[in-house]
């Protein structure tokens, strides 16, 4: 449904965005994720318009979006839940944006009901919390009936029971075969209901592939506890397996738990302990992104 092609953007010597090329597929969620100032909200700004590239574009089903005939039904997005008149309610920012994008204003009542703002739509927004808000923008975003969602941190603000509102509501946008391009810090909670993720560093792609292929990439690693160190060690290397050792703790990865008791009962070897640690989709972005970081702790 998105195609992004060789986007660029420079702000005088910094790179915000490098030549980023990667497609969005129509009846999923894909996440947007990287690590501060990889460039993740330039790149939304852009594929709506709100910041023109200095090299390549973005199409929507092959159309620009600056050529789209009525953007608001093909493209909804949510970019700063802020942008809204404090002094106006609810309905009425909404009767305005529906104005403008020649939207009926009977949809207006519709997405408020669906958000679930129904009950403070005439309630000015100056006074919404930030997870009101983001219901607010959500409900903007959906006004055209639109066949896309860009999201950017629609988490922010939310509490529990918000965010797994968002969450059955993004899935079921994609169920019905919409397209849903979701940015998030929360990793733990993407992994949850996205199918694929585009990753950035430093403006640039790092992968764009399924959450599944992503997270097998990283293998899991065999954990031994052991006083044998030093037989079961030479025993490894034997059969060229590289391990990291500390103390009584040997760290074997690329193998598995059966391979690892075979090995350690094939040396009269005797394990005190032996499991399995599964890298989180968590782990393998940090490990993806940890060269491309603006800002790390010690």
């Amino acid at each position: 449904m998105i195609t992004v092609s060789g986007l660029t953007k420079q702000y005088g010597s910094r790179t915000a965005v490098k030549e980023l090329t990667f497609d969005v597929a129509a009846g999923r969620i894909t996440g947007f994720v990287g690590p501060n100032g990889a460039g993740k909200s330039t790149t939304l700004r852009m594929m709506v318009g709100l910041t023109r590239p200095d090299d390549g574009e973005v199409r929507y089903a092959g159309v620009r979006y600056t050529d789209l005939r009525h953007p608001a039904c093909v493209v909804g997005a949510v970019l700063d839940p802020r942008s809204m008149h404090p002094g106006r309610t609810a309905r009425n920012h909404l009767r305005a944006m529906a104005a403008v994008s020649e939207i009926p204003a009977n949809r207006v009542e519709h997405v408020l009901a669906d958000v679930g703002l129904e009950t403070v739509m005439d309630q000015r927004a100056g006074g919404f919390s930030l997870g009101m808000r983001q219901r607010l923008a959500l409900a903007g975003a959906l006004l055209g009936d639109p066949q896309v969602l860009l999201l950017d941190e629609p988490s922010n603000g939310l509490d529990p029971d918000g965010i797994r509102w968002l969450r059955n509501h993004l899935t079921a946008f994609a169920a019905r075969g919409g397209t849903v391009f979701v940015s998030s810090h929360l990793i733990g909670e993407l992994s949850m209901f996205a199918d694929d993720l585009v990753v950035v560093g430093a403006g640039t792609l790092l992968v764009a592939d399924s959450v599944e292929a992503i997270t097998a990439r990283h293998s899991a690693a065999v954990v031994m506890e052991t006083t044998q160190t030093t037989e079961l060690l030479r025993a490894l290397a034997e059969h060229d397996l590289a391990a990291e050792h500390s103390d009584d703790r040997i760290t074997v990865r690329g193998a598995t738990k059966a391979q690892m008791a075979q090995l350690a009962l094939d040396h009269d070897i005797r394990l005190d302990g032996l499991h399995e640690q599964t890298p989180s989709l968590e782990d393998a972005l940090l490990e993806m992104t940890a060269a491309a970081a603006e800002f790390t702790t010690a």
